[in-house]
């Protein structure tokens, strides 16, 4: 290459590829397309993430009675819990049927009934028995399953500290 020519390449303008106007518009409605879109979803996956990502804590004990006022023959006892179902927060109140076993260890069982959700009772029909007046489900004072209900009723944690009897979360009968 003799000097001339490599003098003319160094000062030669740089050639630049232009963009063209249909290529500037596609790029133009492109981006704002893509901002809307996400502007739009990104509050949906918030949404739907935000509760996921909470921190779990511990399940919670509620104060239900006093230990001395439990006895062998079982009795429904009605508590509230706080309860947060994603951004609803409420204070349901529940019951436990807590009774004391031949050991005399306290115990809860659920009033959900094992075959249809109704609630149950104590001796209603002069058996000693839970009854379901919905469909004739029978459990035993431990909650055993009898007739129609396919499993047994479920049970609470029970801890009891300082002459008070908590419950805790439910748990699958472990009585039976």
């Amino acid at each position: 290459m003799s000097n001339h020519e490599h003098h003319e390449t160094a000062h030669r303008p740089v050639q630049r590829k232009e963009m063209s106007r249909r290529q500037f518009l596609s790029y133009t409605l492109g981006g704002t397309t893509a901002f809307m879109v996400g502007g739009a979803v990104l509050p949906m996956v918030r949404f739907a993430v935000d509760p996921l990502l909470e921190k779990k804590g511990e399940g919670t004990w509620v104060k239900v009675v006093e230990a001395s006022k439990i006895t062998n023959e079982p009795q429904e006892f009605k508590f509230q819990i706080h309860q947060v179902d994603g951004w609803y927060v409420s204070d349901p109140e529940l019951a436990a049927w807590i009774s004391k076993d031949a050991n005399g260890e306290i115990f809860a069982l659920s009033p959900v009934c094992k075959h249809l959700g109704c609630t149950i009772g104590w001796n209603t029909k002069g058996k000693n028995e839970y009854d379901c007046p919905c469909h004739d489900a029978r459990y035993t004072k431990d909650g055993k399953n009898l007739a129609v209900a396919p499993n047994p009723l479920d049970e609470y944690e029970v801890k009891v500290e300082d002459g008070t009897v908590y419950v805790g979360p439910i748990k699958a009968n472990s009585r039976v």
